[in-house]
């Protein structure tokens, strides 16, 4: 016999086996599944022929009659059987949410609670006591997990998610019988508000325009120094008179309250430039490059006092540390973004994942770093120049890093603000202080807001935009938190037996958790509310996009003309014949 006879009868077998297993299975009743996979598995069934083997999968027919019936049985659960209707009520639509297979916010919401509880239990199975009631992971993942809900609670009245998880993280601090905020360890606190700060300083980095920045290079200056002087000095003469502070403690406190909180500002700039409002005008630019160096300044003023008043350190070097702080911060700054144009080189794979992991390692080995040297001022304004001068080189490739960074941050901000609140303890505030020291923040802050105006009136803005500004500029949180207590920590460290020292830094710190709950939430809130009404929409990005638009067709009929060129003869360079030729 032949080979080809061989193939033939072969072939004939298959057919033949394959048409009898069908049959068989369509007169037992099952149904025919042809094209799909198969439920049970397979039965192989083998014939050989010289050699040849021919392997049968018939169709599995019980296990879809047994799908049929489940289907048939749950079908009151499932959406497919029961559709939303044209115009549903209140209860078709809660009915519909709870049918199967999951979907819509519910399956969404119920992904969300899972991906807690398997978080919670990882940690558990990790670390045991300290993710139980009590143990500094569970208070971490409590606190995560409600500033995420009153952050989303909060944004249905129209205000900034901030704003709920500032009040979360007081909440769970100073409710009696819970006060989870007070198991977090200061350490972990601490750091992990410090990356947040890190994570939204290279966000505002990024964001910064550098033809705004370059034209109001000047008011940044006169912002960043003009308001925290005036207001420093108000507040020493002010606490001197009502409260009896010396000077020094005065100045002290005055620097205290003066420094801006970046971790309030920053974000509701980068809202803004998401919305559009002043940008041309560049308003977010503005105050996110002067908040940096507003907190140096303060930070430096509040050092040089207290060095004075406990002569502790050098008196010279302390009162030249700012400026050196200052020249730190934008030299490394400038020089670890520079070193980010080459690193990693264009030709690599996943450039922008890796300009994330660069952006990110630097900012944090440049925040962490500062502050185990002694320098915590420098770190800040460092991150912030440093992602700028990367950004200012990648142009349009750096997109994909802000993306990134935005994820993160929808992380790292309920951590910070949740912190930031539960740093605030209202036991520490003496009844016999609230009244004037109420009175000395709100002398403080209307002077504040009067000297931040004059230092902007040269800019060009309108009297909404310089009023705007005046309002940007008065939330405080993050250095208060930071060293509201130093004062208080020191006095009892080095003149234990001062009273009055120790009363003093009582009062210091009393003070700066009352502007804490009073000018965080107040500047959030009127930041959003008033940022539609006082700043003009922009509309530079809108001819951006449509120069844009423009040049890419310019390129490309560049590109069609090229095309055509090299399609056409050589006897016909001028392309007369272009109507007989088709590309």
């Amino acid at each position: 016999m032949s080979n080809s006879d061989t193939e033939d009868n072969v072939e004939k077998q298959r057919t033949d086996v394959s048409a009898s297993e069908h049959t068989r299975f369509i007169e037992d009743g099952e149904m025919e599944n042809s094209g799909a996979s198969w439920i049970d598995g397979v039965e192989e069934r083998e014939m050989e022929d010289e050699g040849s083997r021919v392997r049968v999968a018939p169709a599995q027919g019980k296990c879809v009659r047994c799908a049929q019936r489940c289907e048939k049985m749950f079908s009151c659960c499932l959406t497919s059987y029961h559709p939303l209707p044209a115009t549903p009520t209140w209860s078709d639509r809660c009915m519909f949410a709870v049918r199967c297979p999951p979907h819509g916010k519910a399956a969404q919401t119920f992904t969300l609670v899972m991906m807690v509880v398997l978080g919670w239990a990882a940690l558990w199975a990790v670390t045991k006591q300290e993710a139980l009631p009590g143990g500094n992971l569970f208070a971490l993942t409590v606190l995560l997990v409600l500033c995420v809900i009153g952050g989303r609670l909060i944004q249905y009245i129209k205000l900034p998610p901030l704003l709920g998880m500032l009040i979360v993280g007081i909440l769970l601090r100073n409710i009696p019988g819970i006060m989870i905020g007070s198991w977090i360890d200061p350490v972990w606190a601490s750091s992990i508000r410090l990356i947040a700060l890190t994570v939204i300083l290279i966000r505002a980095g990024l964001g910064l325009d550098p033809v705004q920045l370059r034209r109001l290079s000047w008011t940044v200056l006169l912002l960043a120094f003009l308001p925290c002087v005036v207001e420093a000095s108000t507040l020493a003469v002010v606490t001197h008179f009502l409260l009896d502070f010396p000077w020094l403690w005065g100045f002290m406190l005055g620097f205290v309250l003066a420094a801006v909180s970046p971790a309030v500002v920053v974000p509701s700039m980068l809202w803004l430039q998401e919305l559009g409002l002043g940008v041309d005008q560049g308003i977010p630019t503005l105050v996110i490059a002067s908040g940096s160096i507003d907190d140096v300044l303060a930070i430096t003023g509040f050092a040089v006092c207290l060095g004075i008043t406990f002569t502790t350190g050098n008196l010279v070097f302390t009162i030249f540390r700012g400026p050196l702080e200052l020249l730190m911060g934008i030299a490394g700054g400038t020089l670890a973004g520079i070193f980010l144009w080459y690193f990693p080189s264009k030709d690599q794979k996943g450039v922008p994942r890796v300009r994330v992991w660069m952006v990110l390692g630097t900012g944090l080995l440049m925040t962490f770093g500062s502050r185990t040297a002694g320098y915590a001022g420098s770190g800040a304004l460092g991150c912030l120049v440093m992602a700028f001068v990367a950004g200012f080189k990648w142009k349009m490739d750096k997109e994909a890093v802000e993306a990134t960074m935005s994820d993160l941050w929808g992380v790292a901000q309920p951590f910070l603000f949740g912190l930031i609140g539960a740093e605030v303890d209202v036991l520490k505030i003496q009844p016999q202080t609230i009244g004037l020291g109420v009175a000395a923040i709100v002398i403080g802050s209307v002077v504040r807001m009067a000297a931040s105006g004059v230092a902007v009136s040269g800019a060009g803005f309108t009297w909404k935009e310089t009023l705007f500004v005046a309002i940007a500029w008065l939330p405080k949180a993050t250095v208060q938190a930071a060293i509201g207590s130093t004062a208080l920590d020191t006095a009892r460290e080095l003149t234990p037996q001062n009273t009055t020292n120790e009363r003093l830094g009582i009062q210091l710190l009393t003070i700066a958790v009352l502007i804490i709950l009073i000018t965080a939430p107040l500047g959030s809130a009127l930041i959003s509310l008033t940022a539609r009404h006082l700043l003009r929409k922009g509309t530079r990005e809108d001819s951006d996009r449509d120069s844009a638009i423009e040049m890419n067709n310019i390129a490309e009929c560049a590109r069609q003309e090229d095309i055509e060129l090299q399609a056409r003869p050589a006897h016909d360079p001028e392309g007369k014949n272009d109507d007989n030729m088709s590309v």
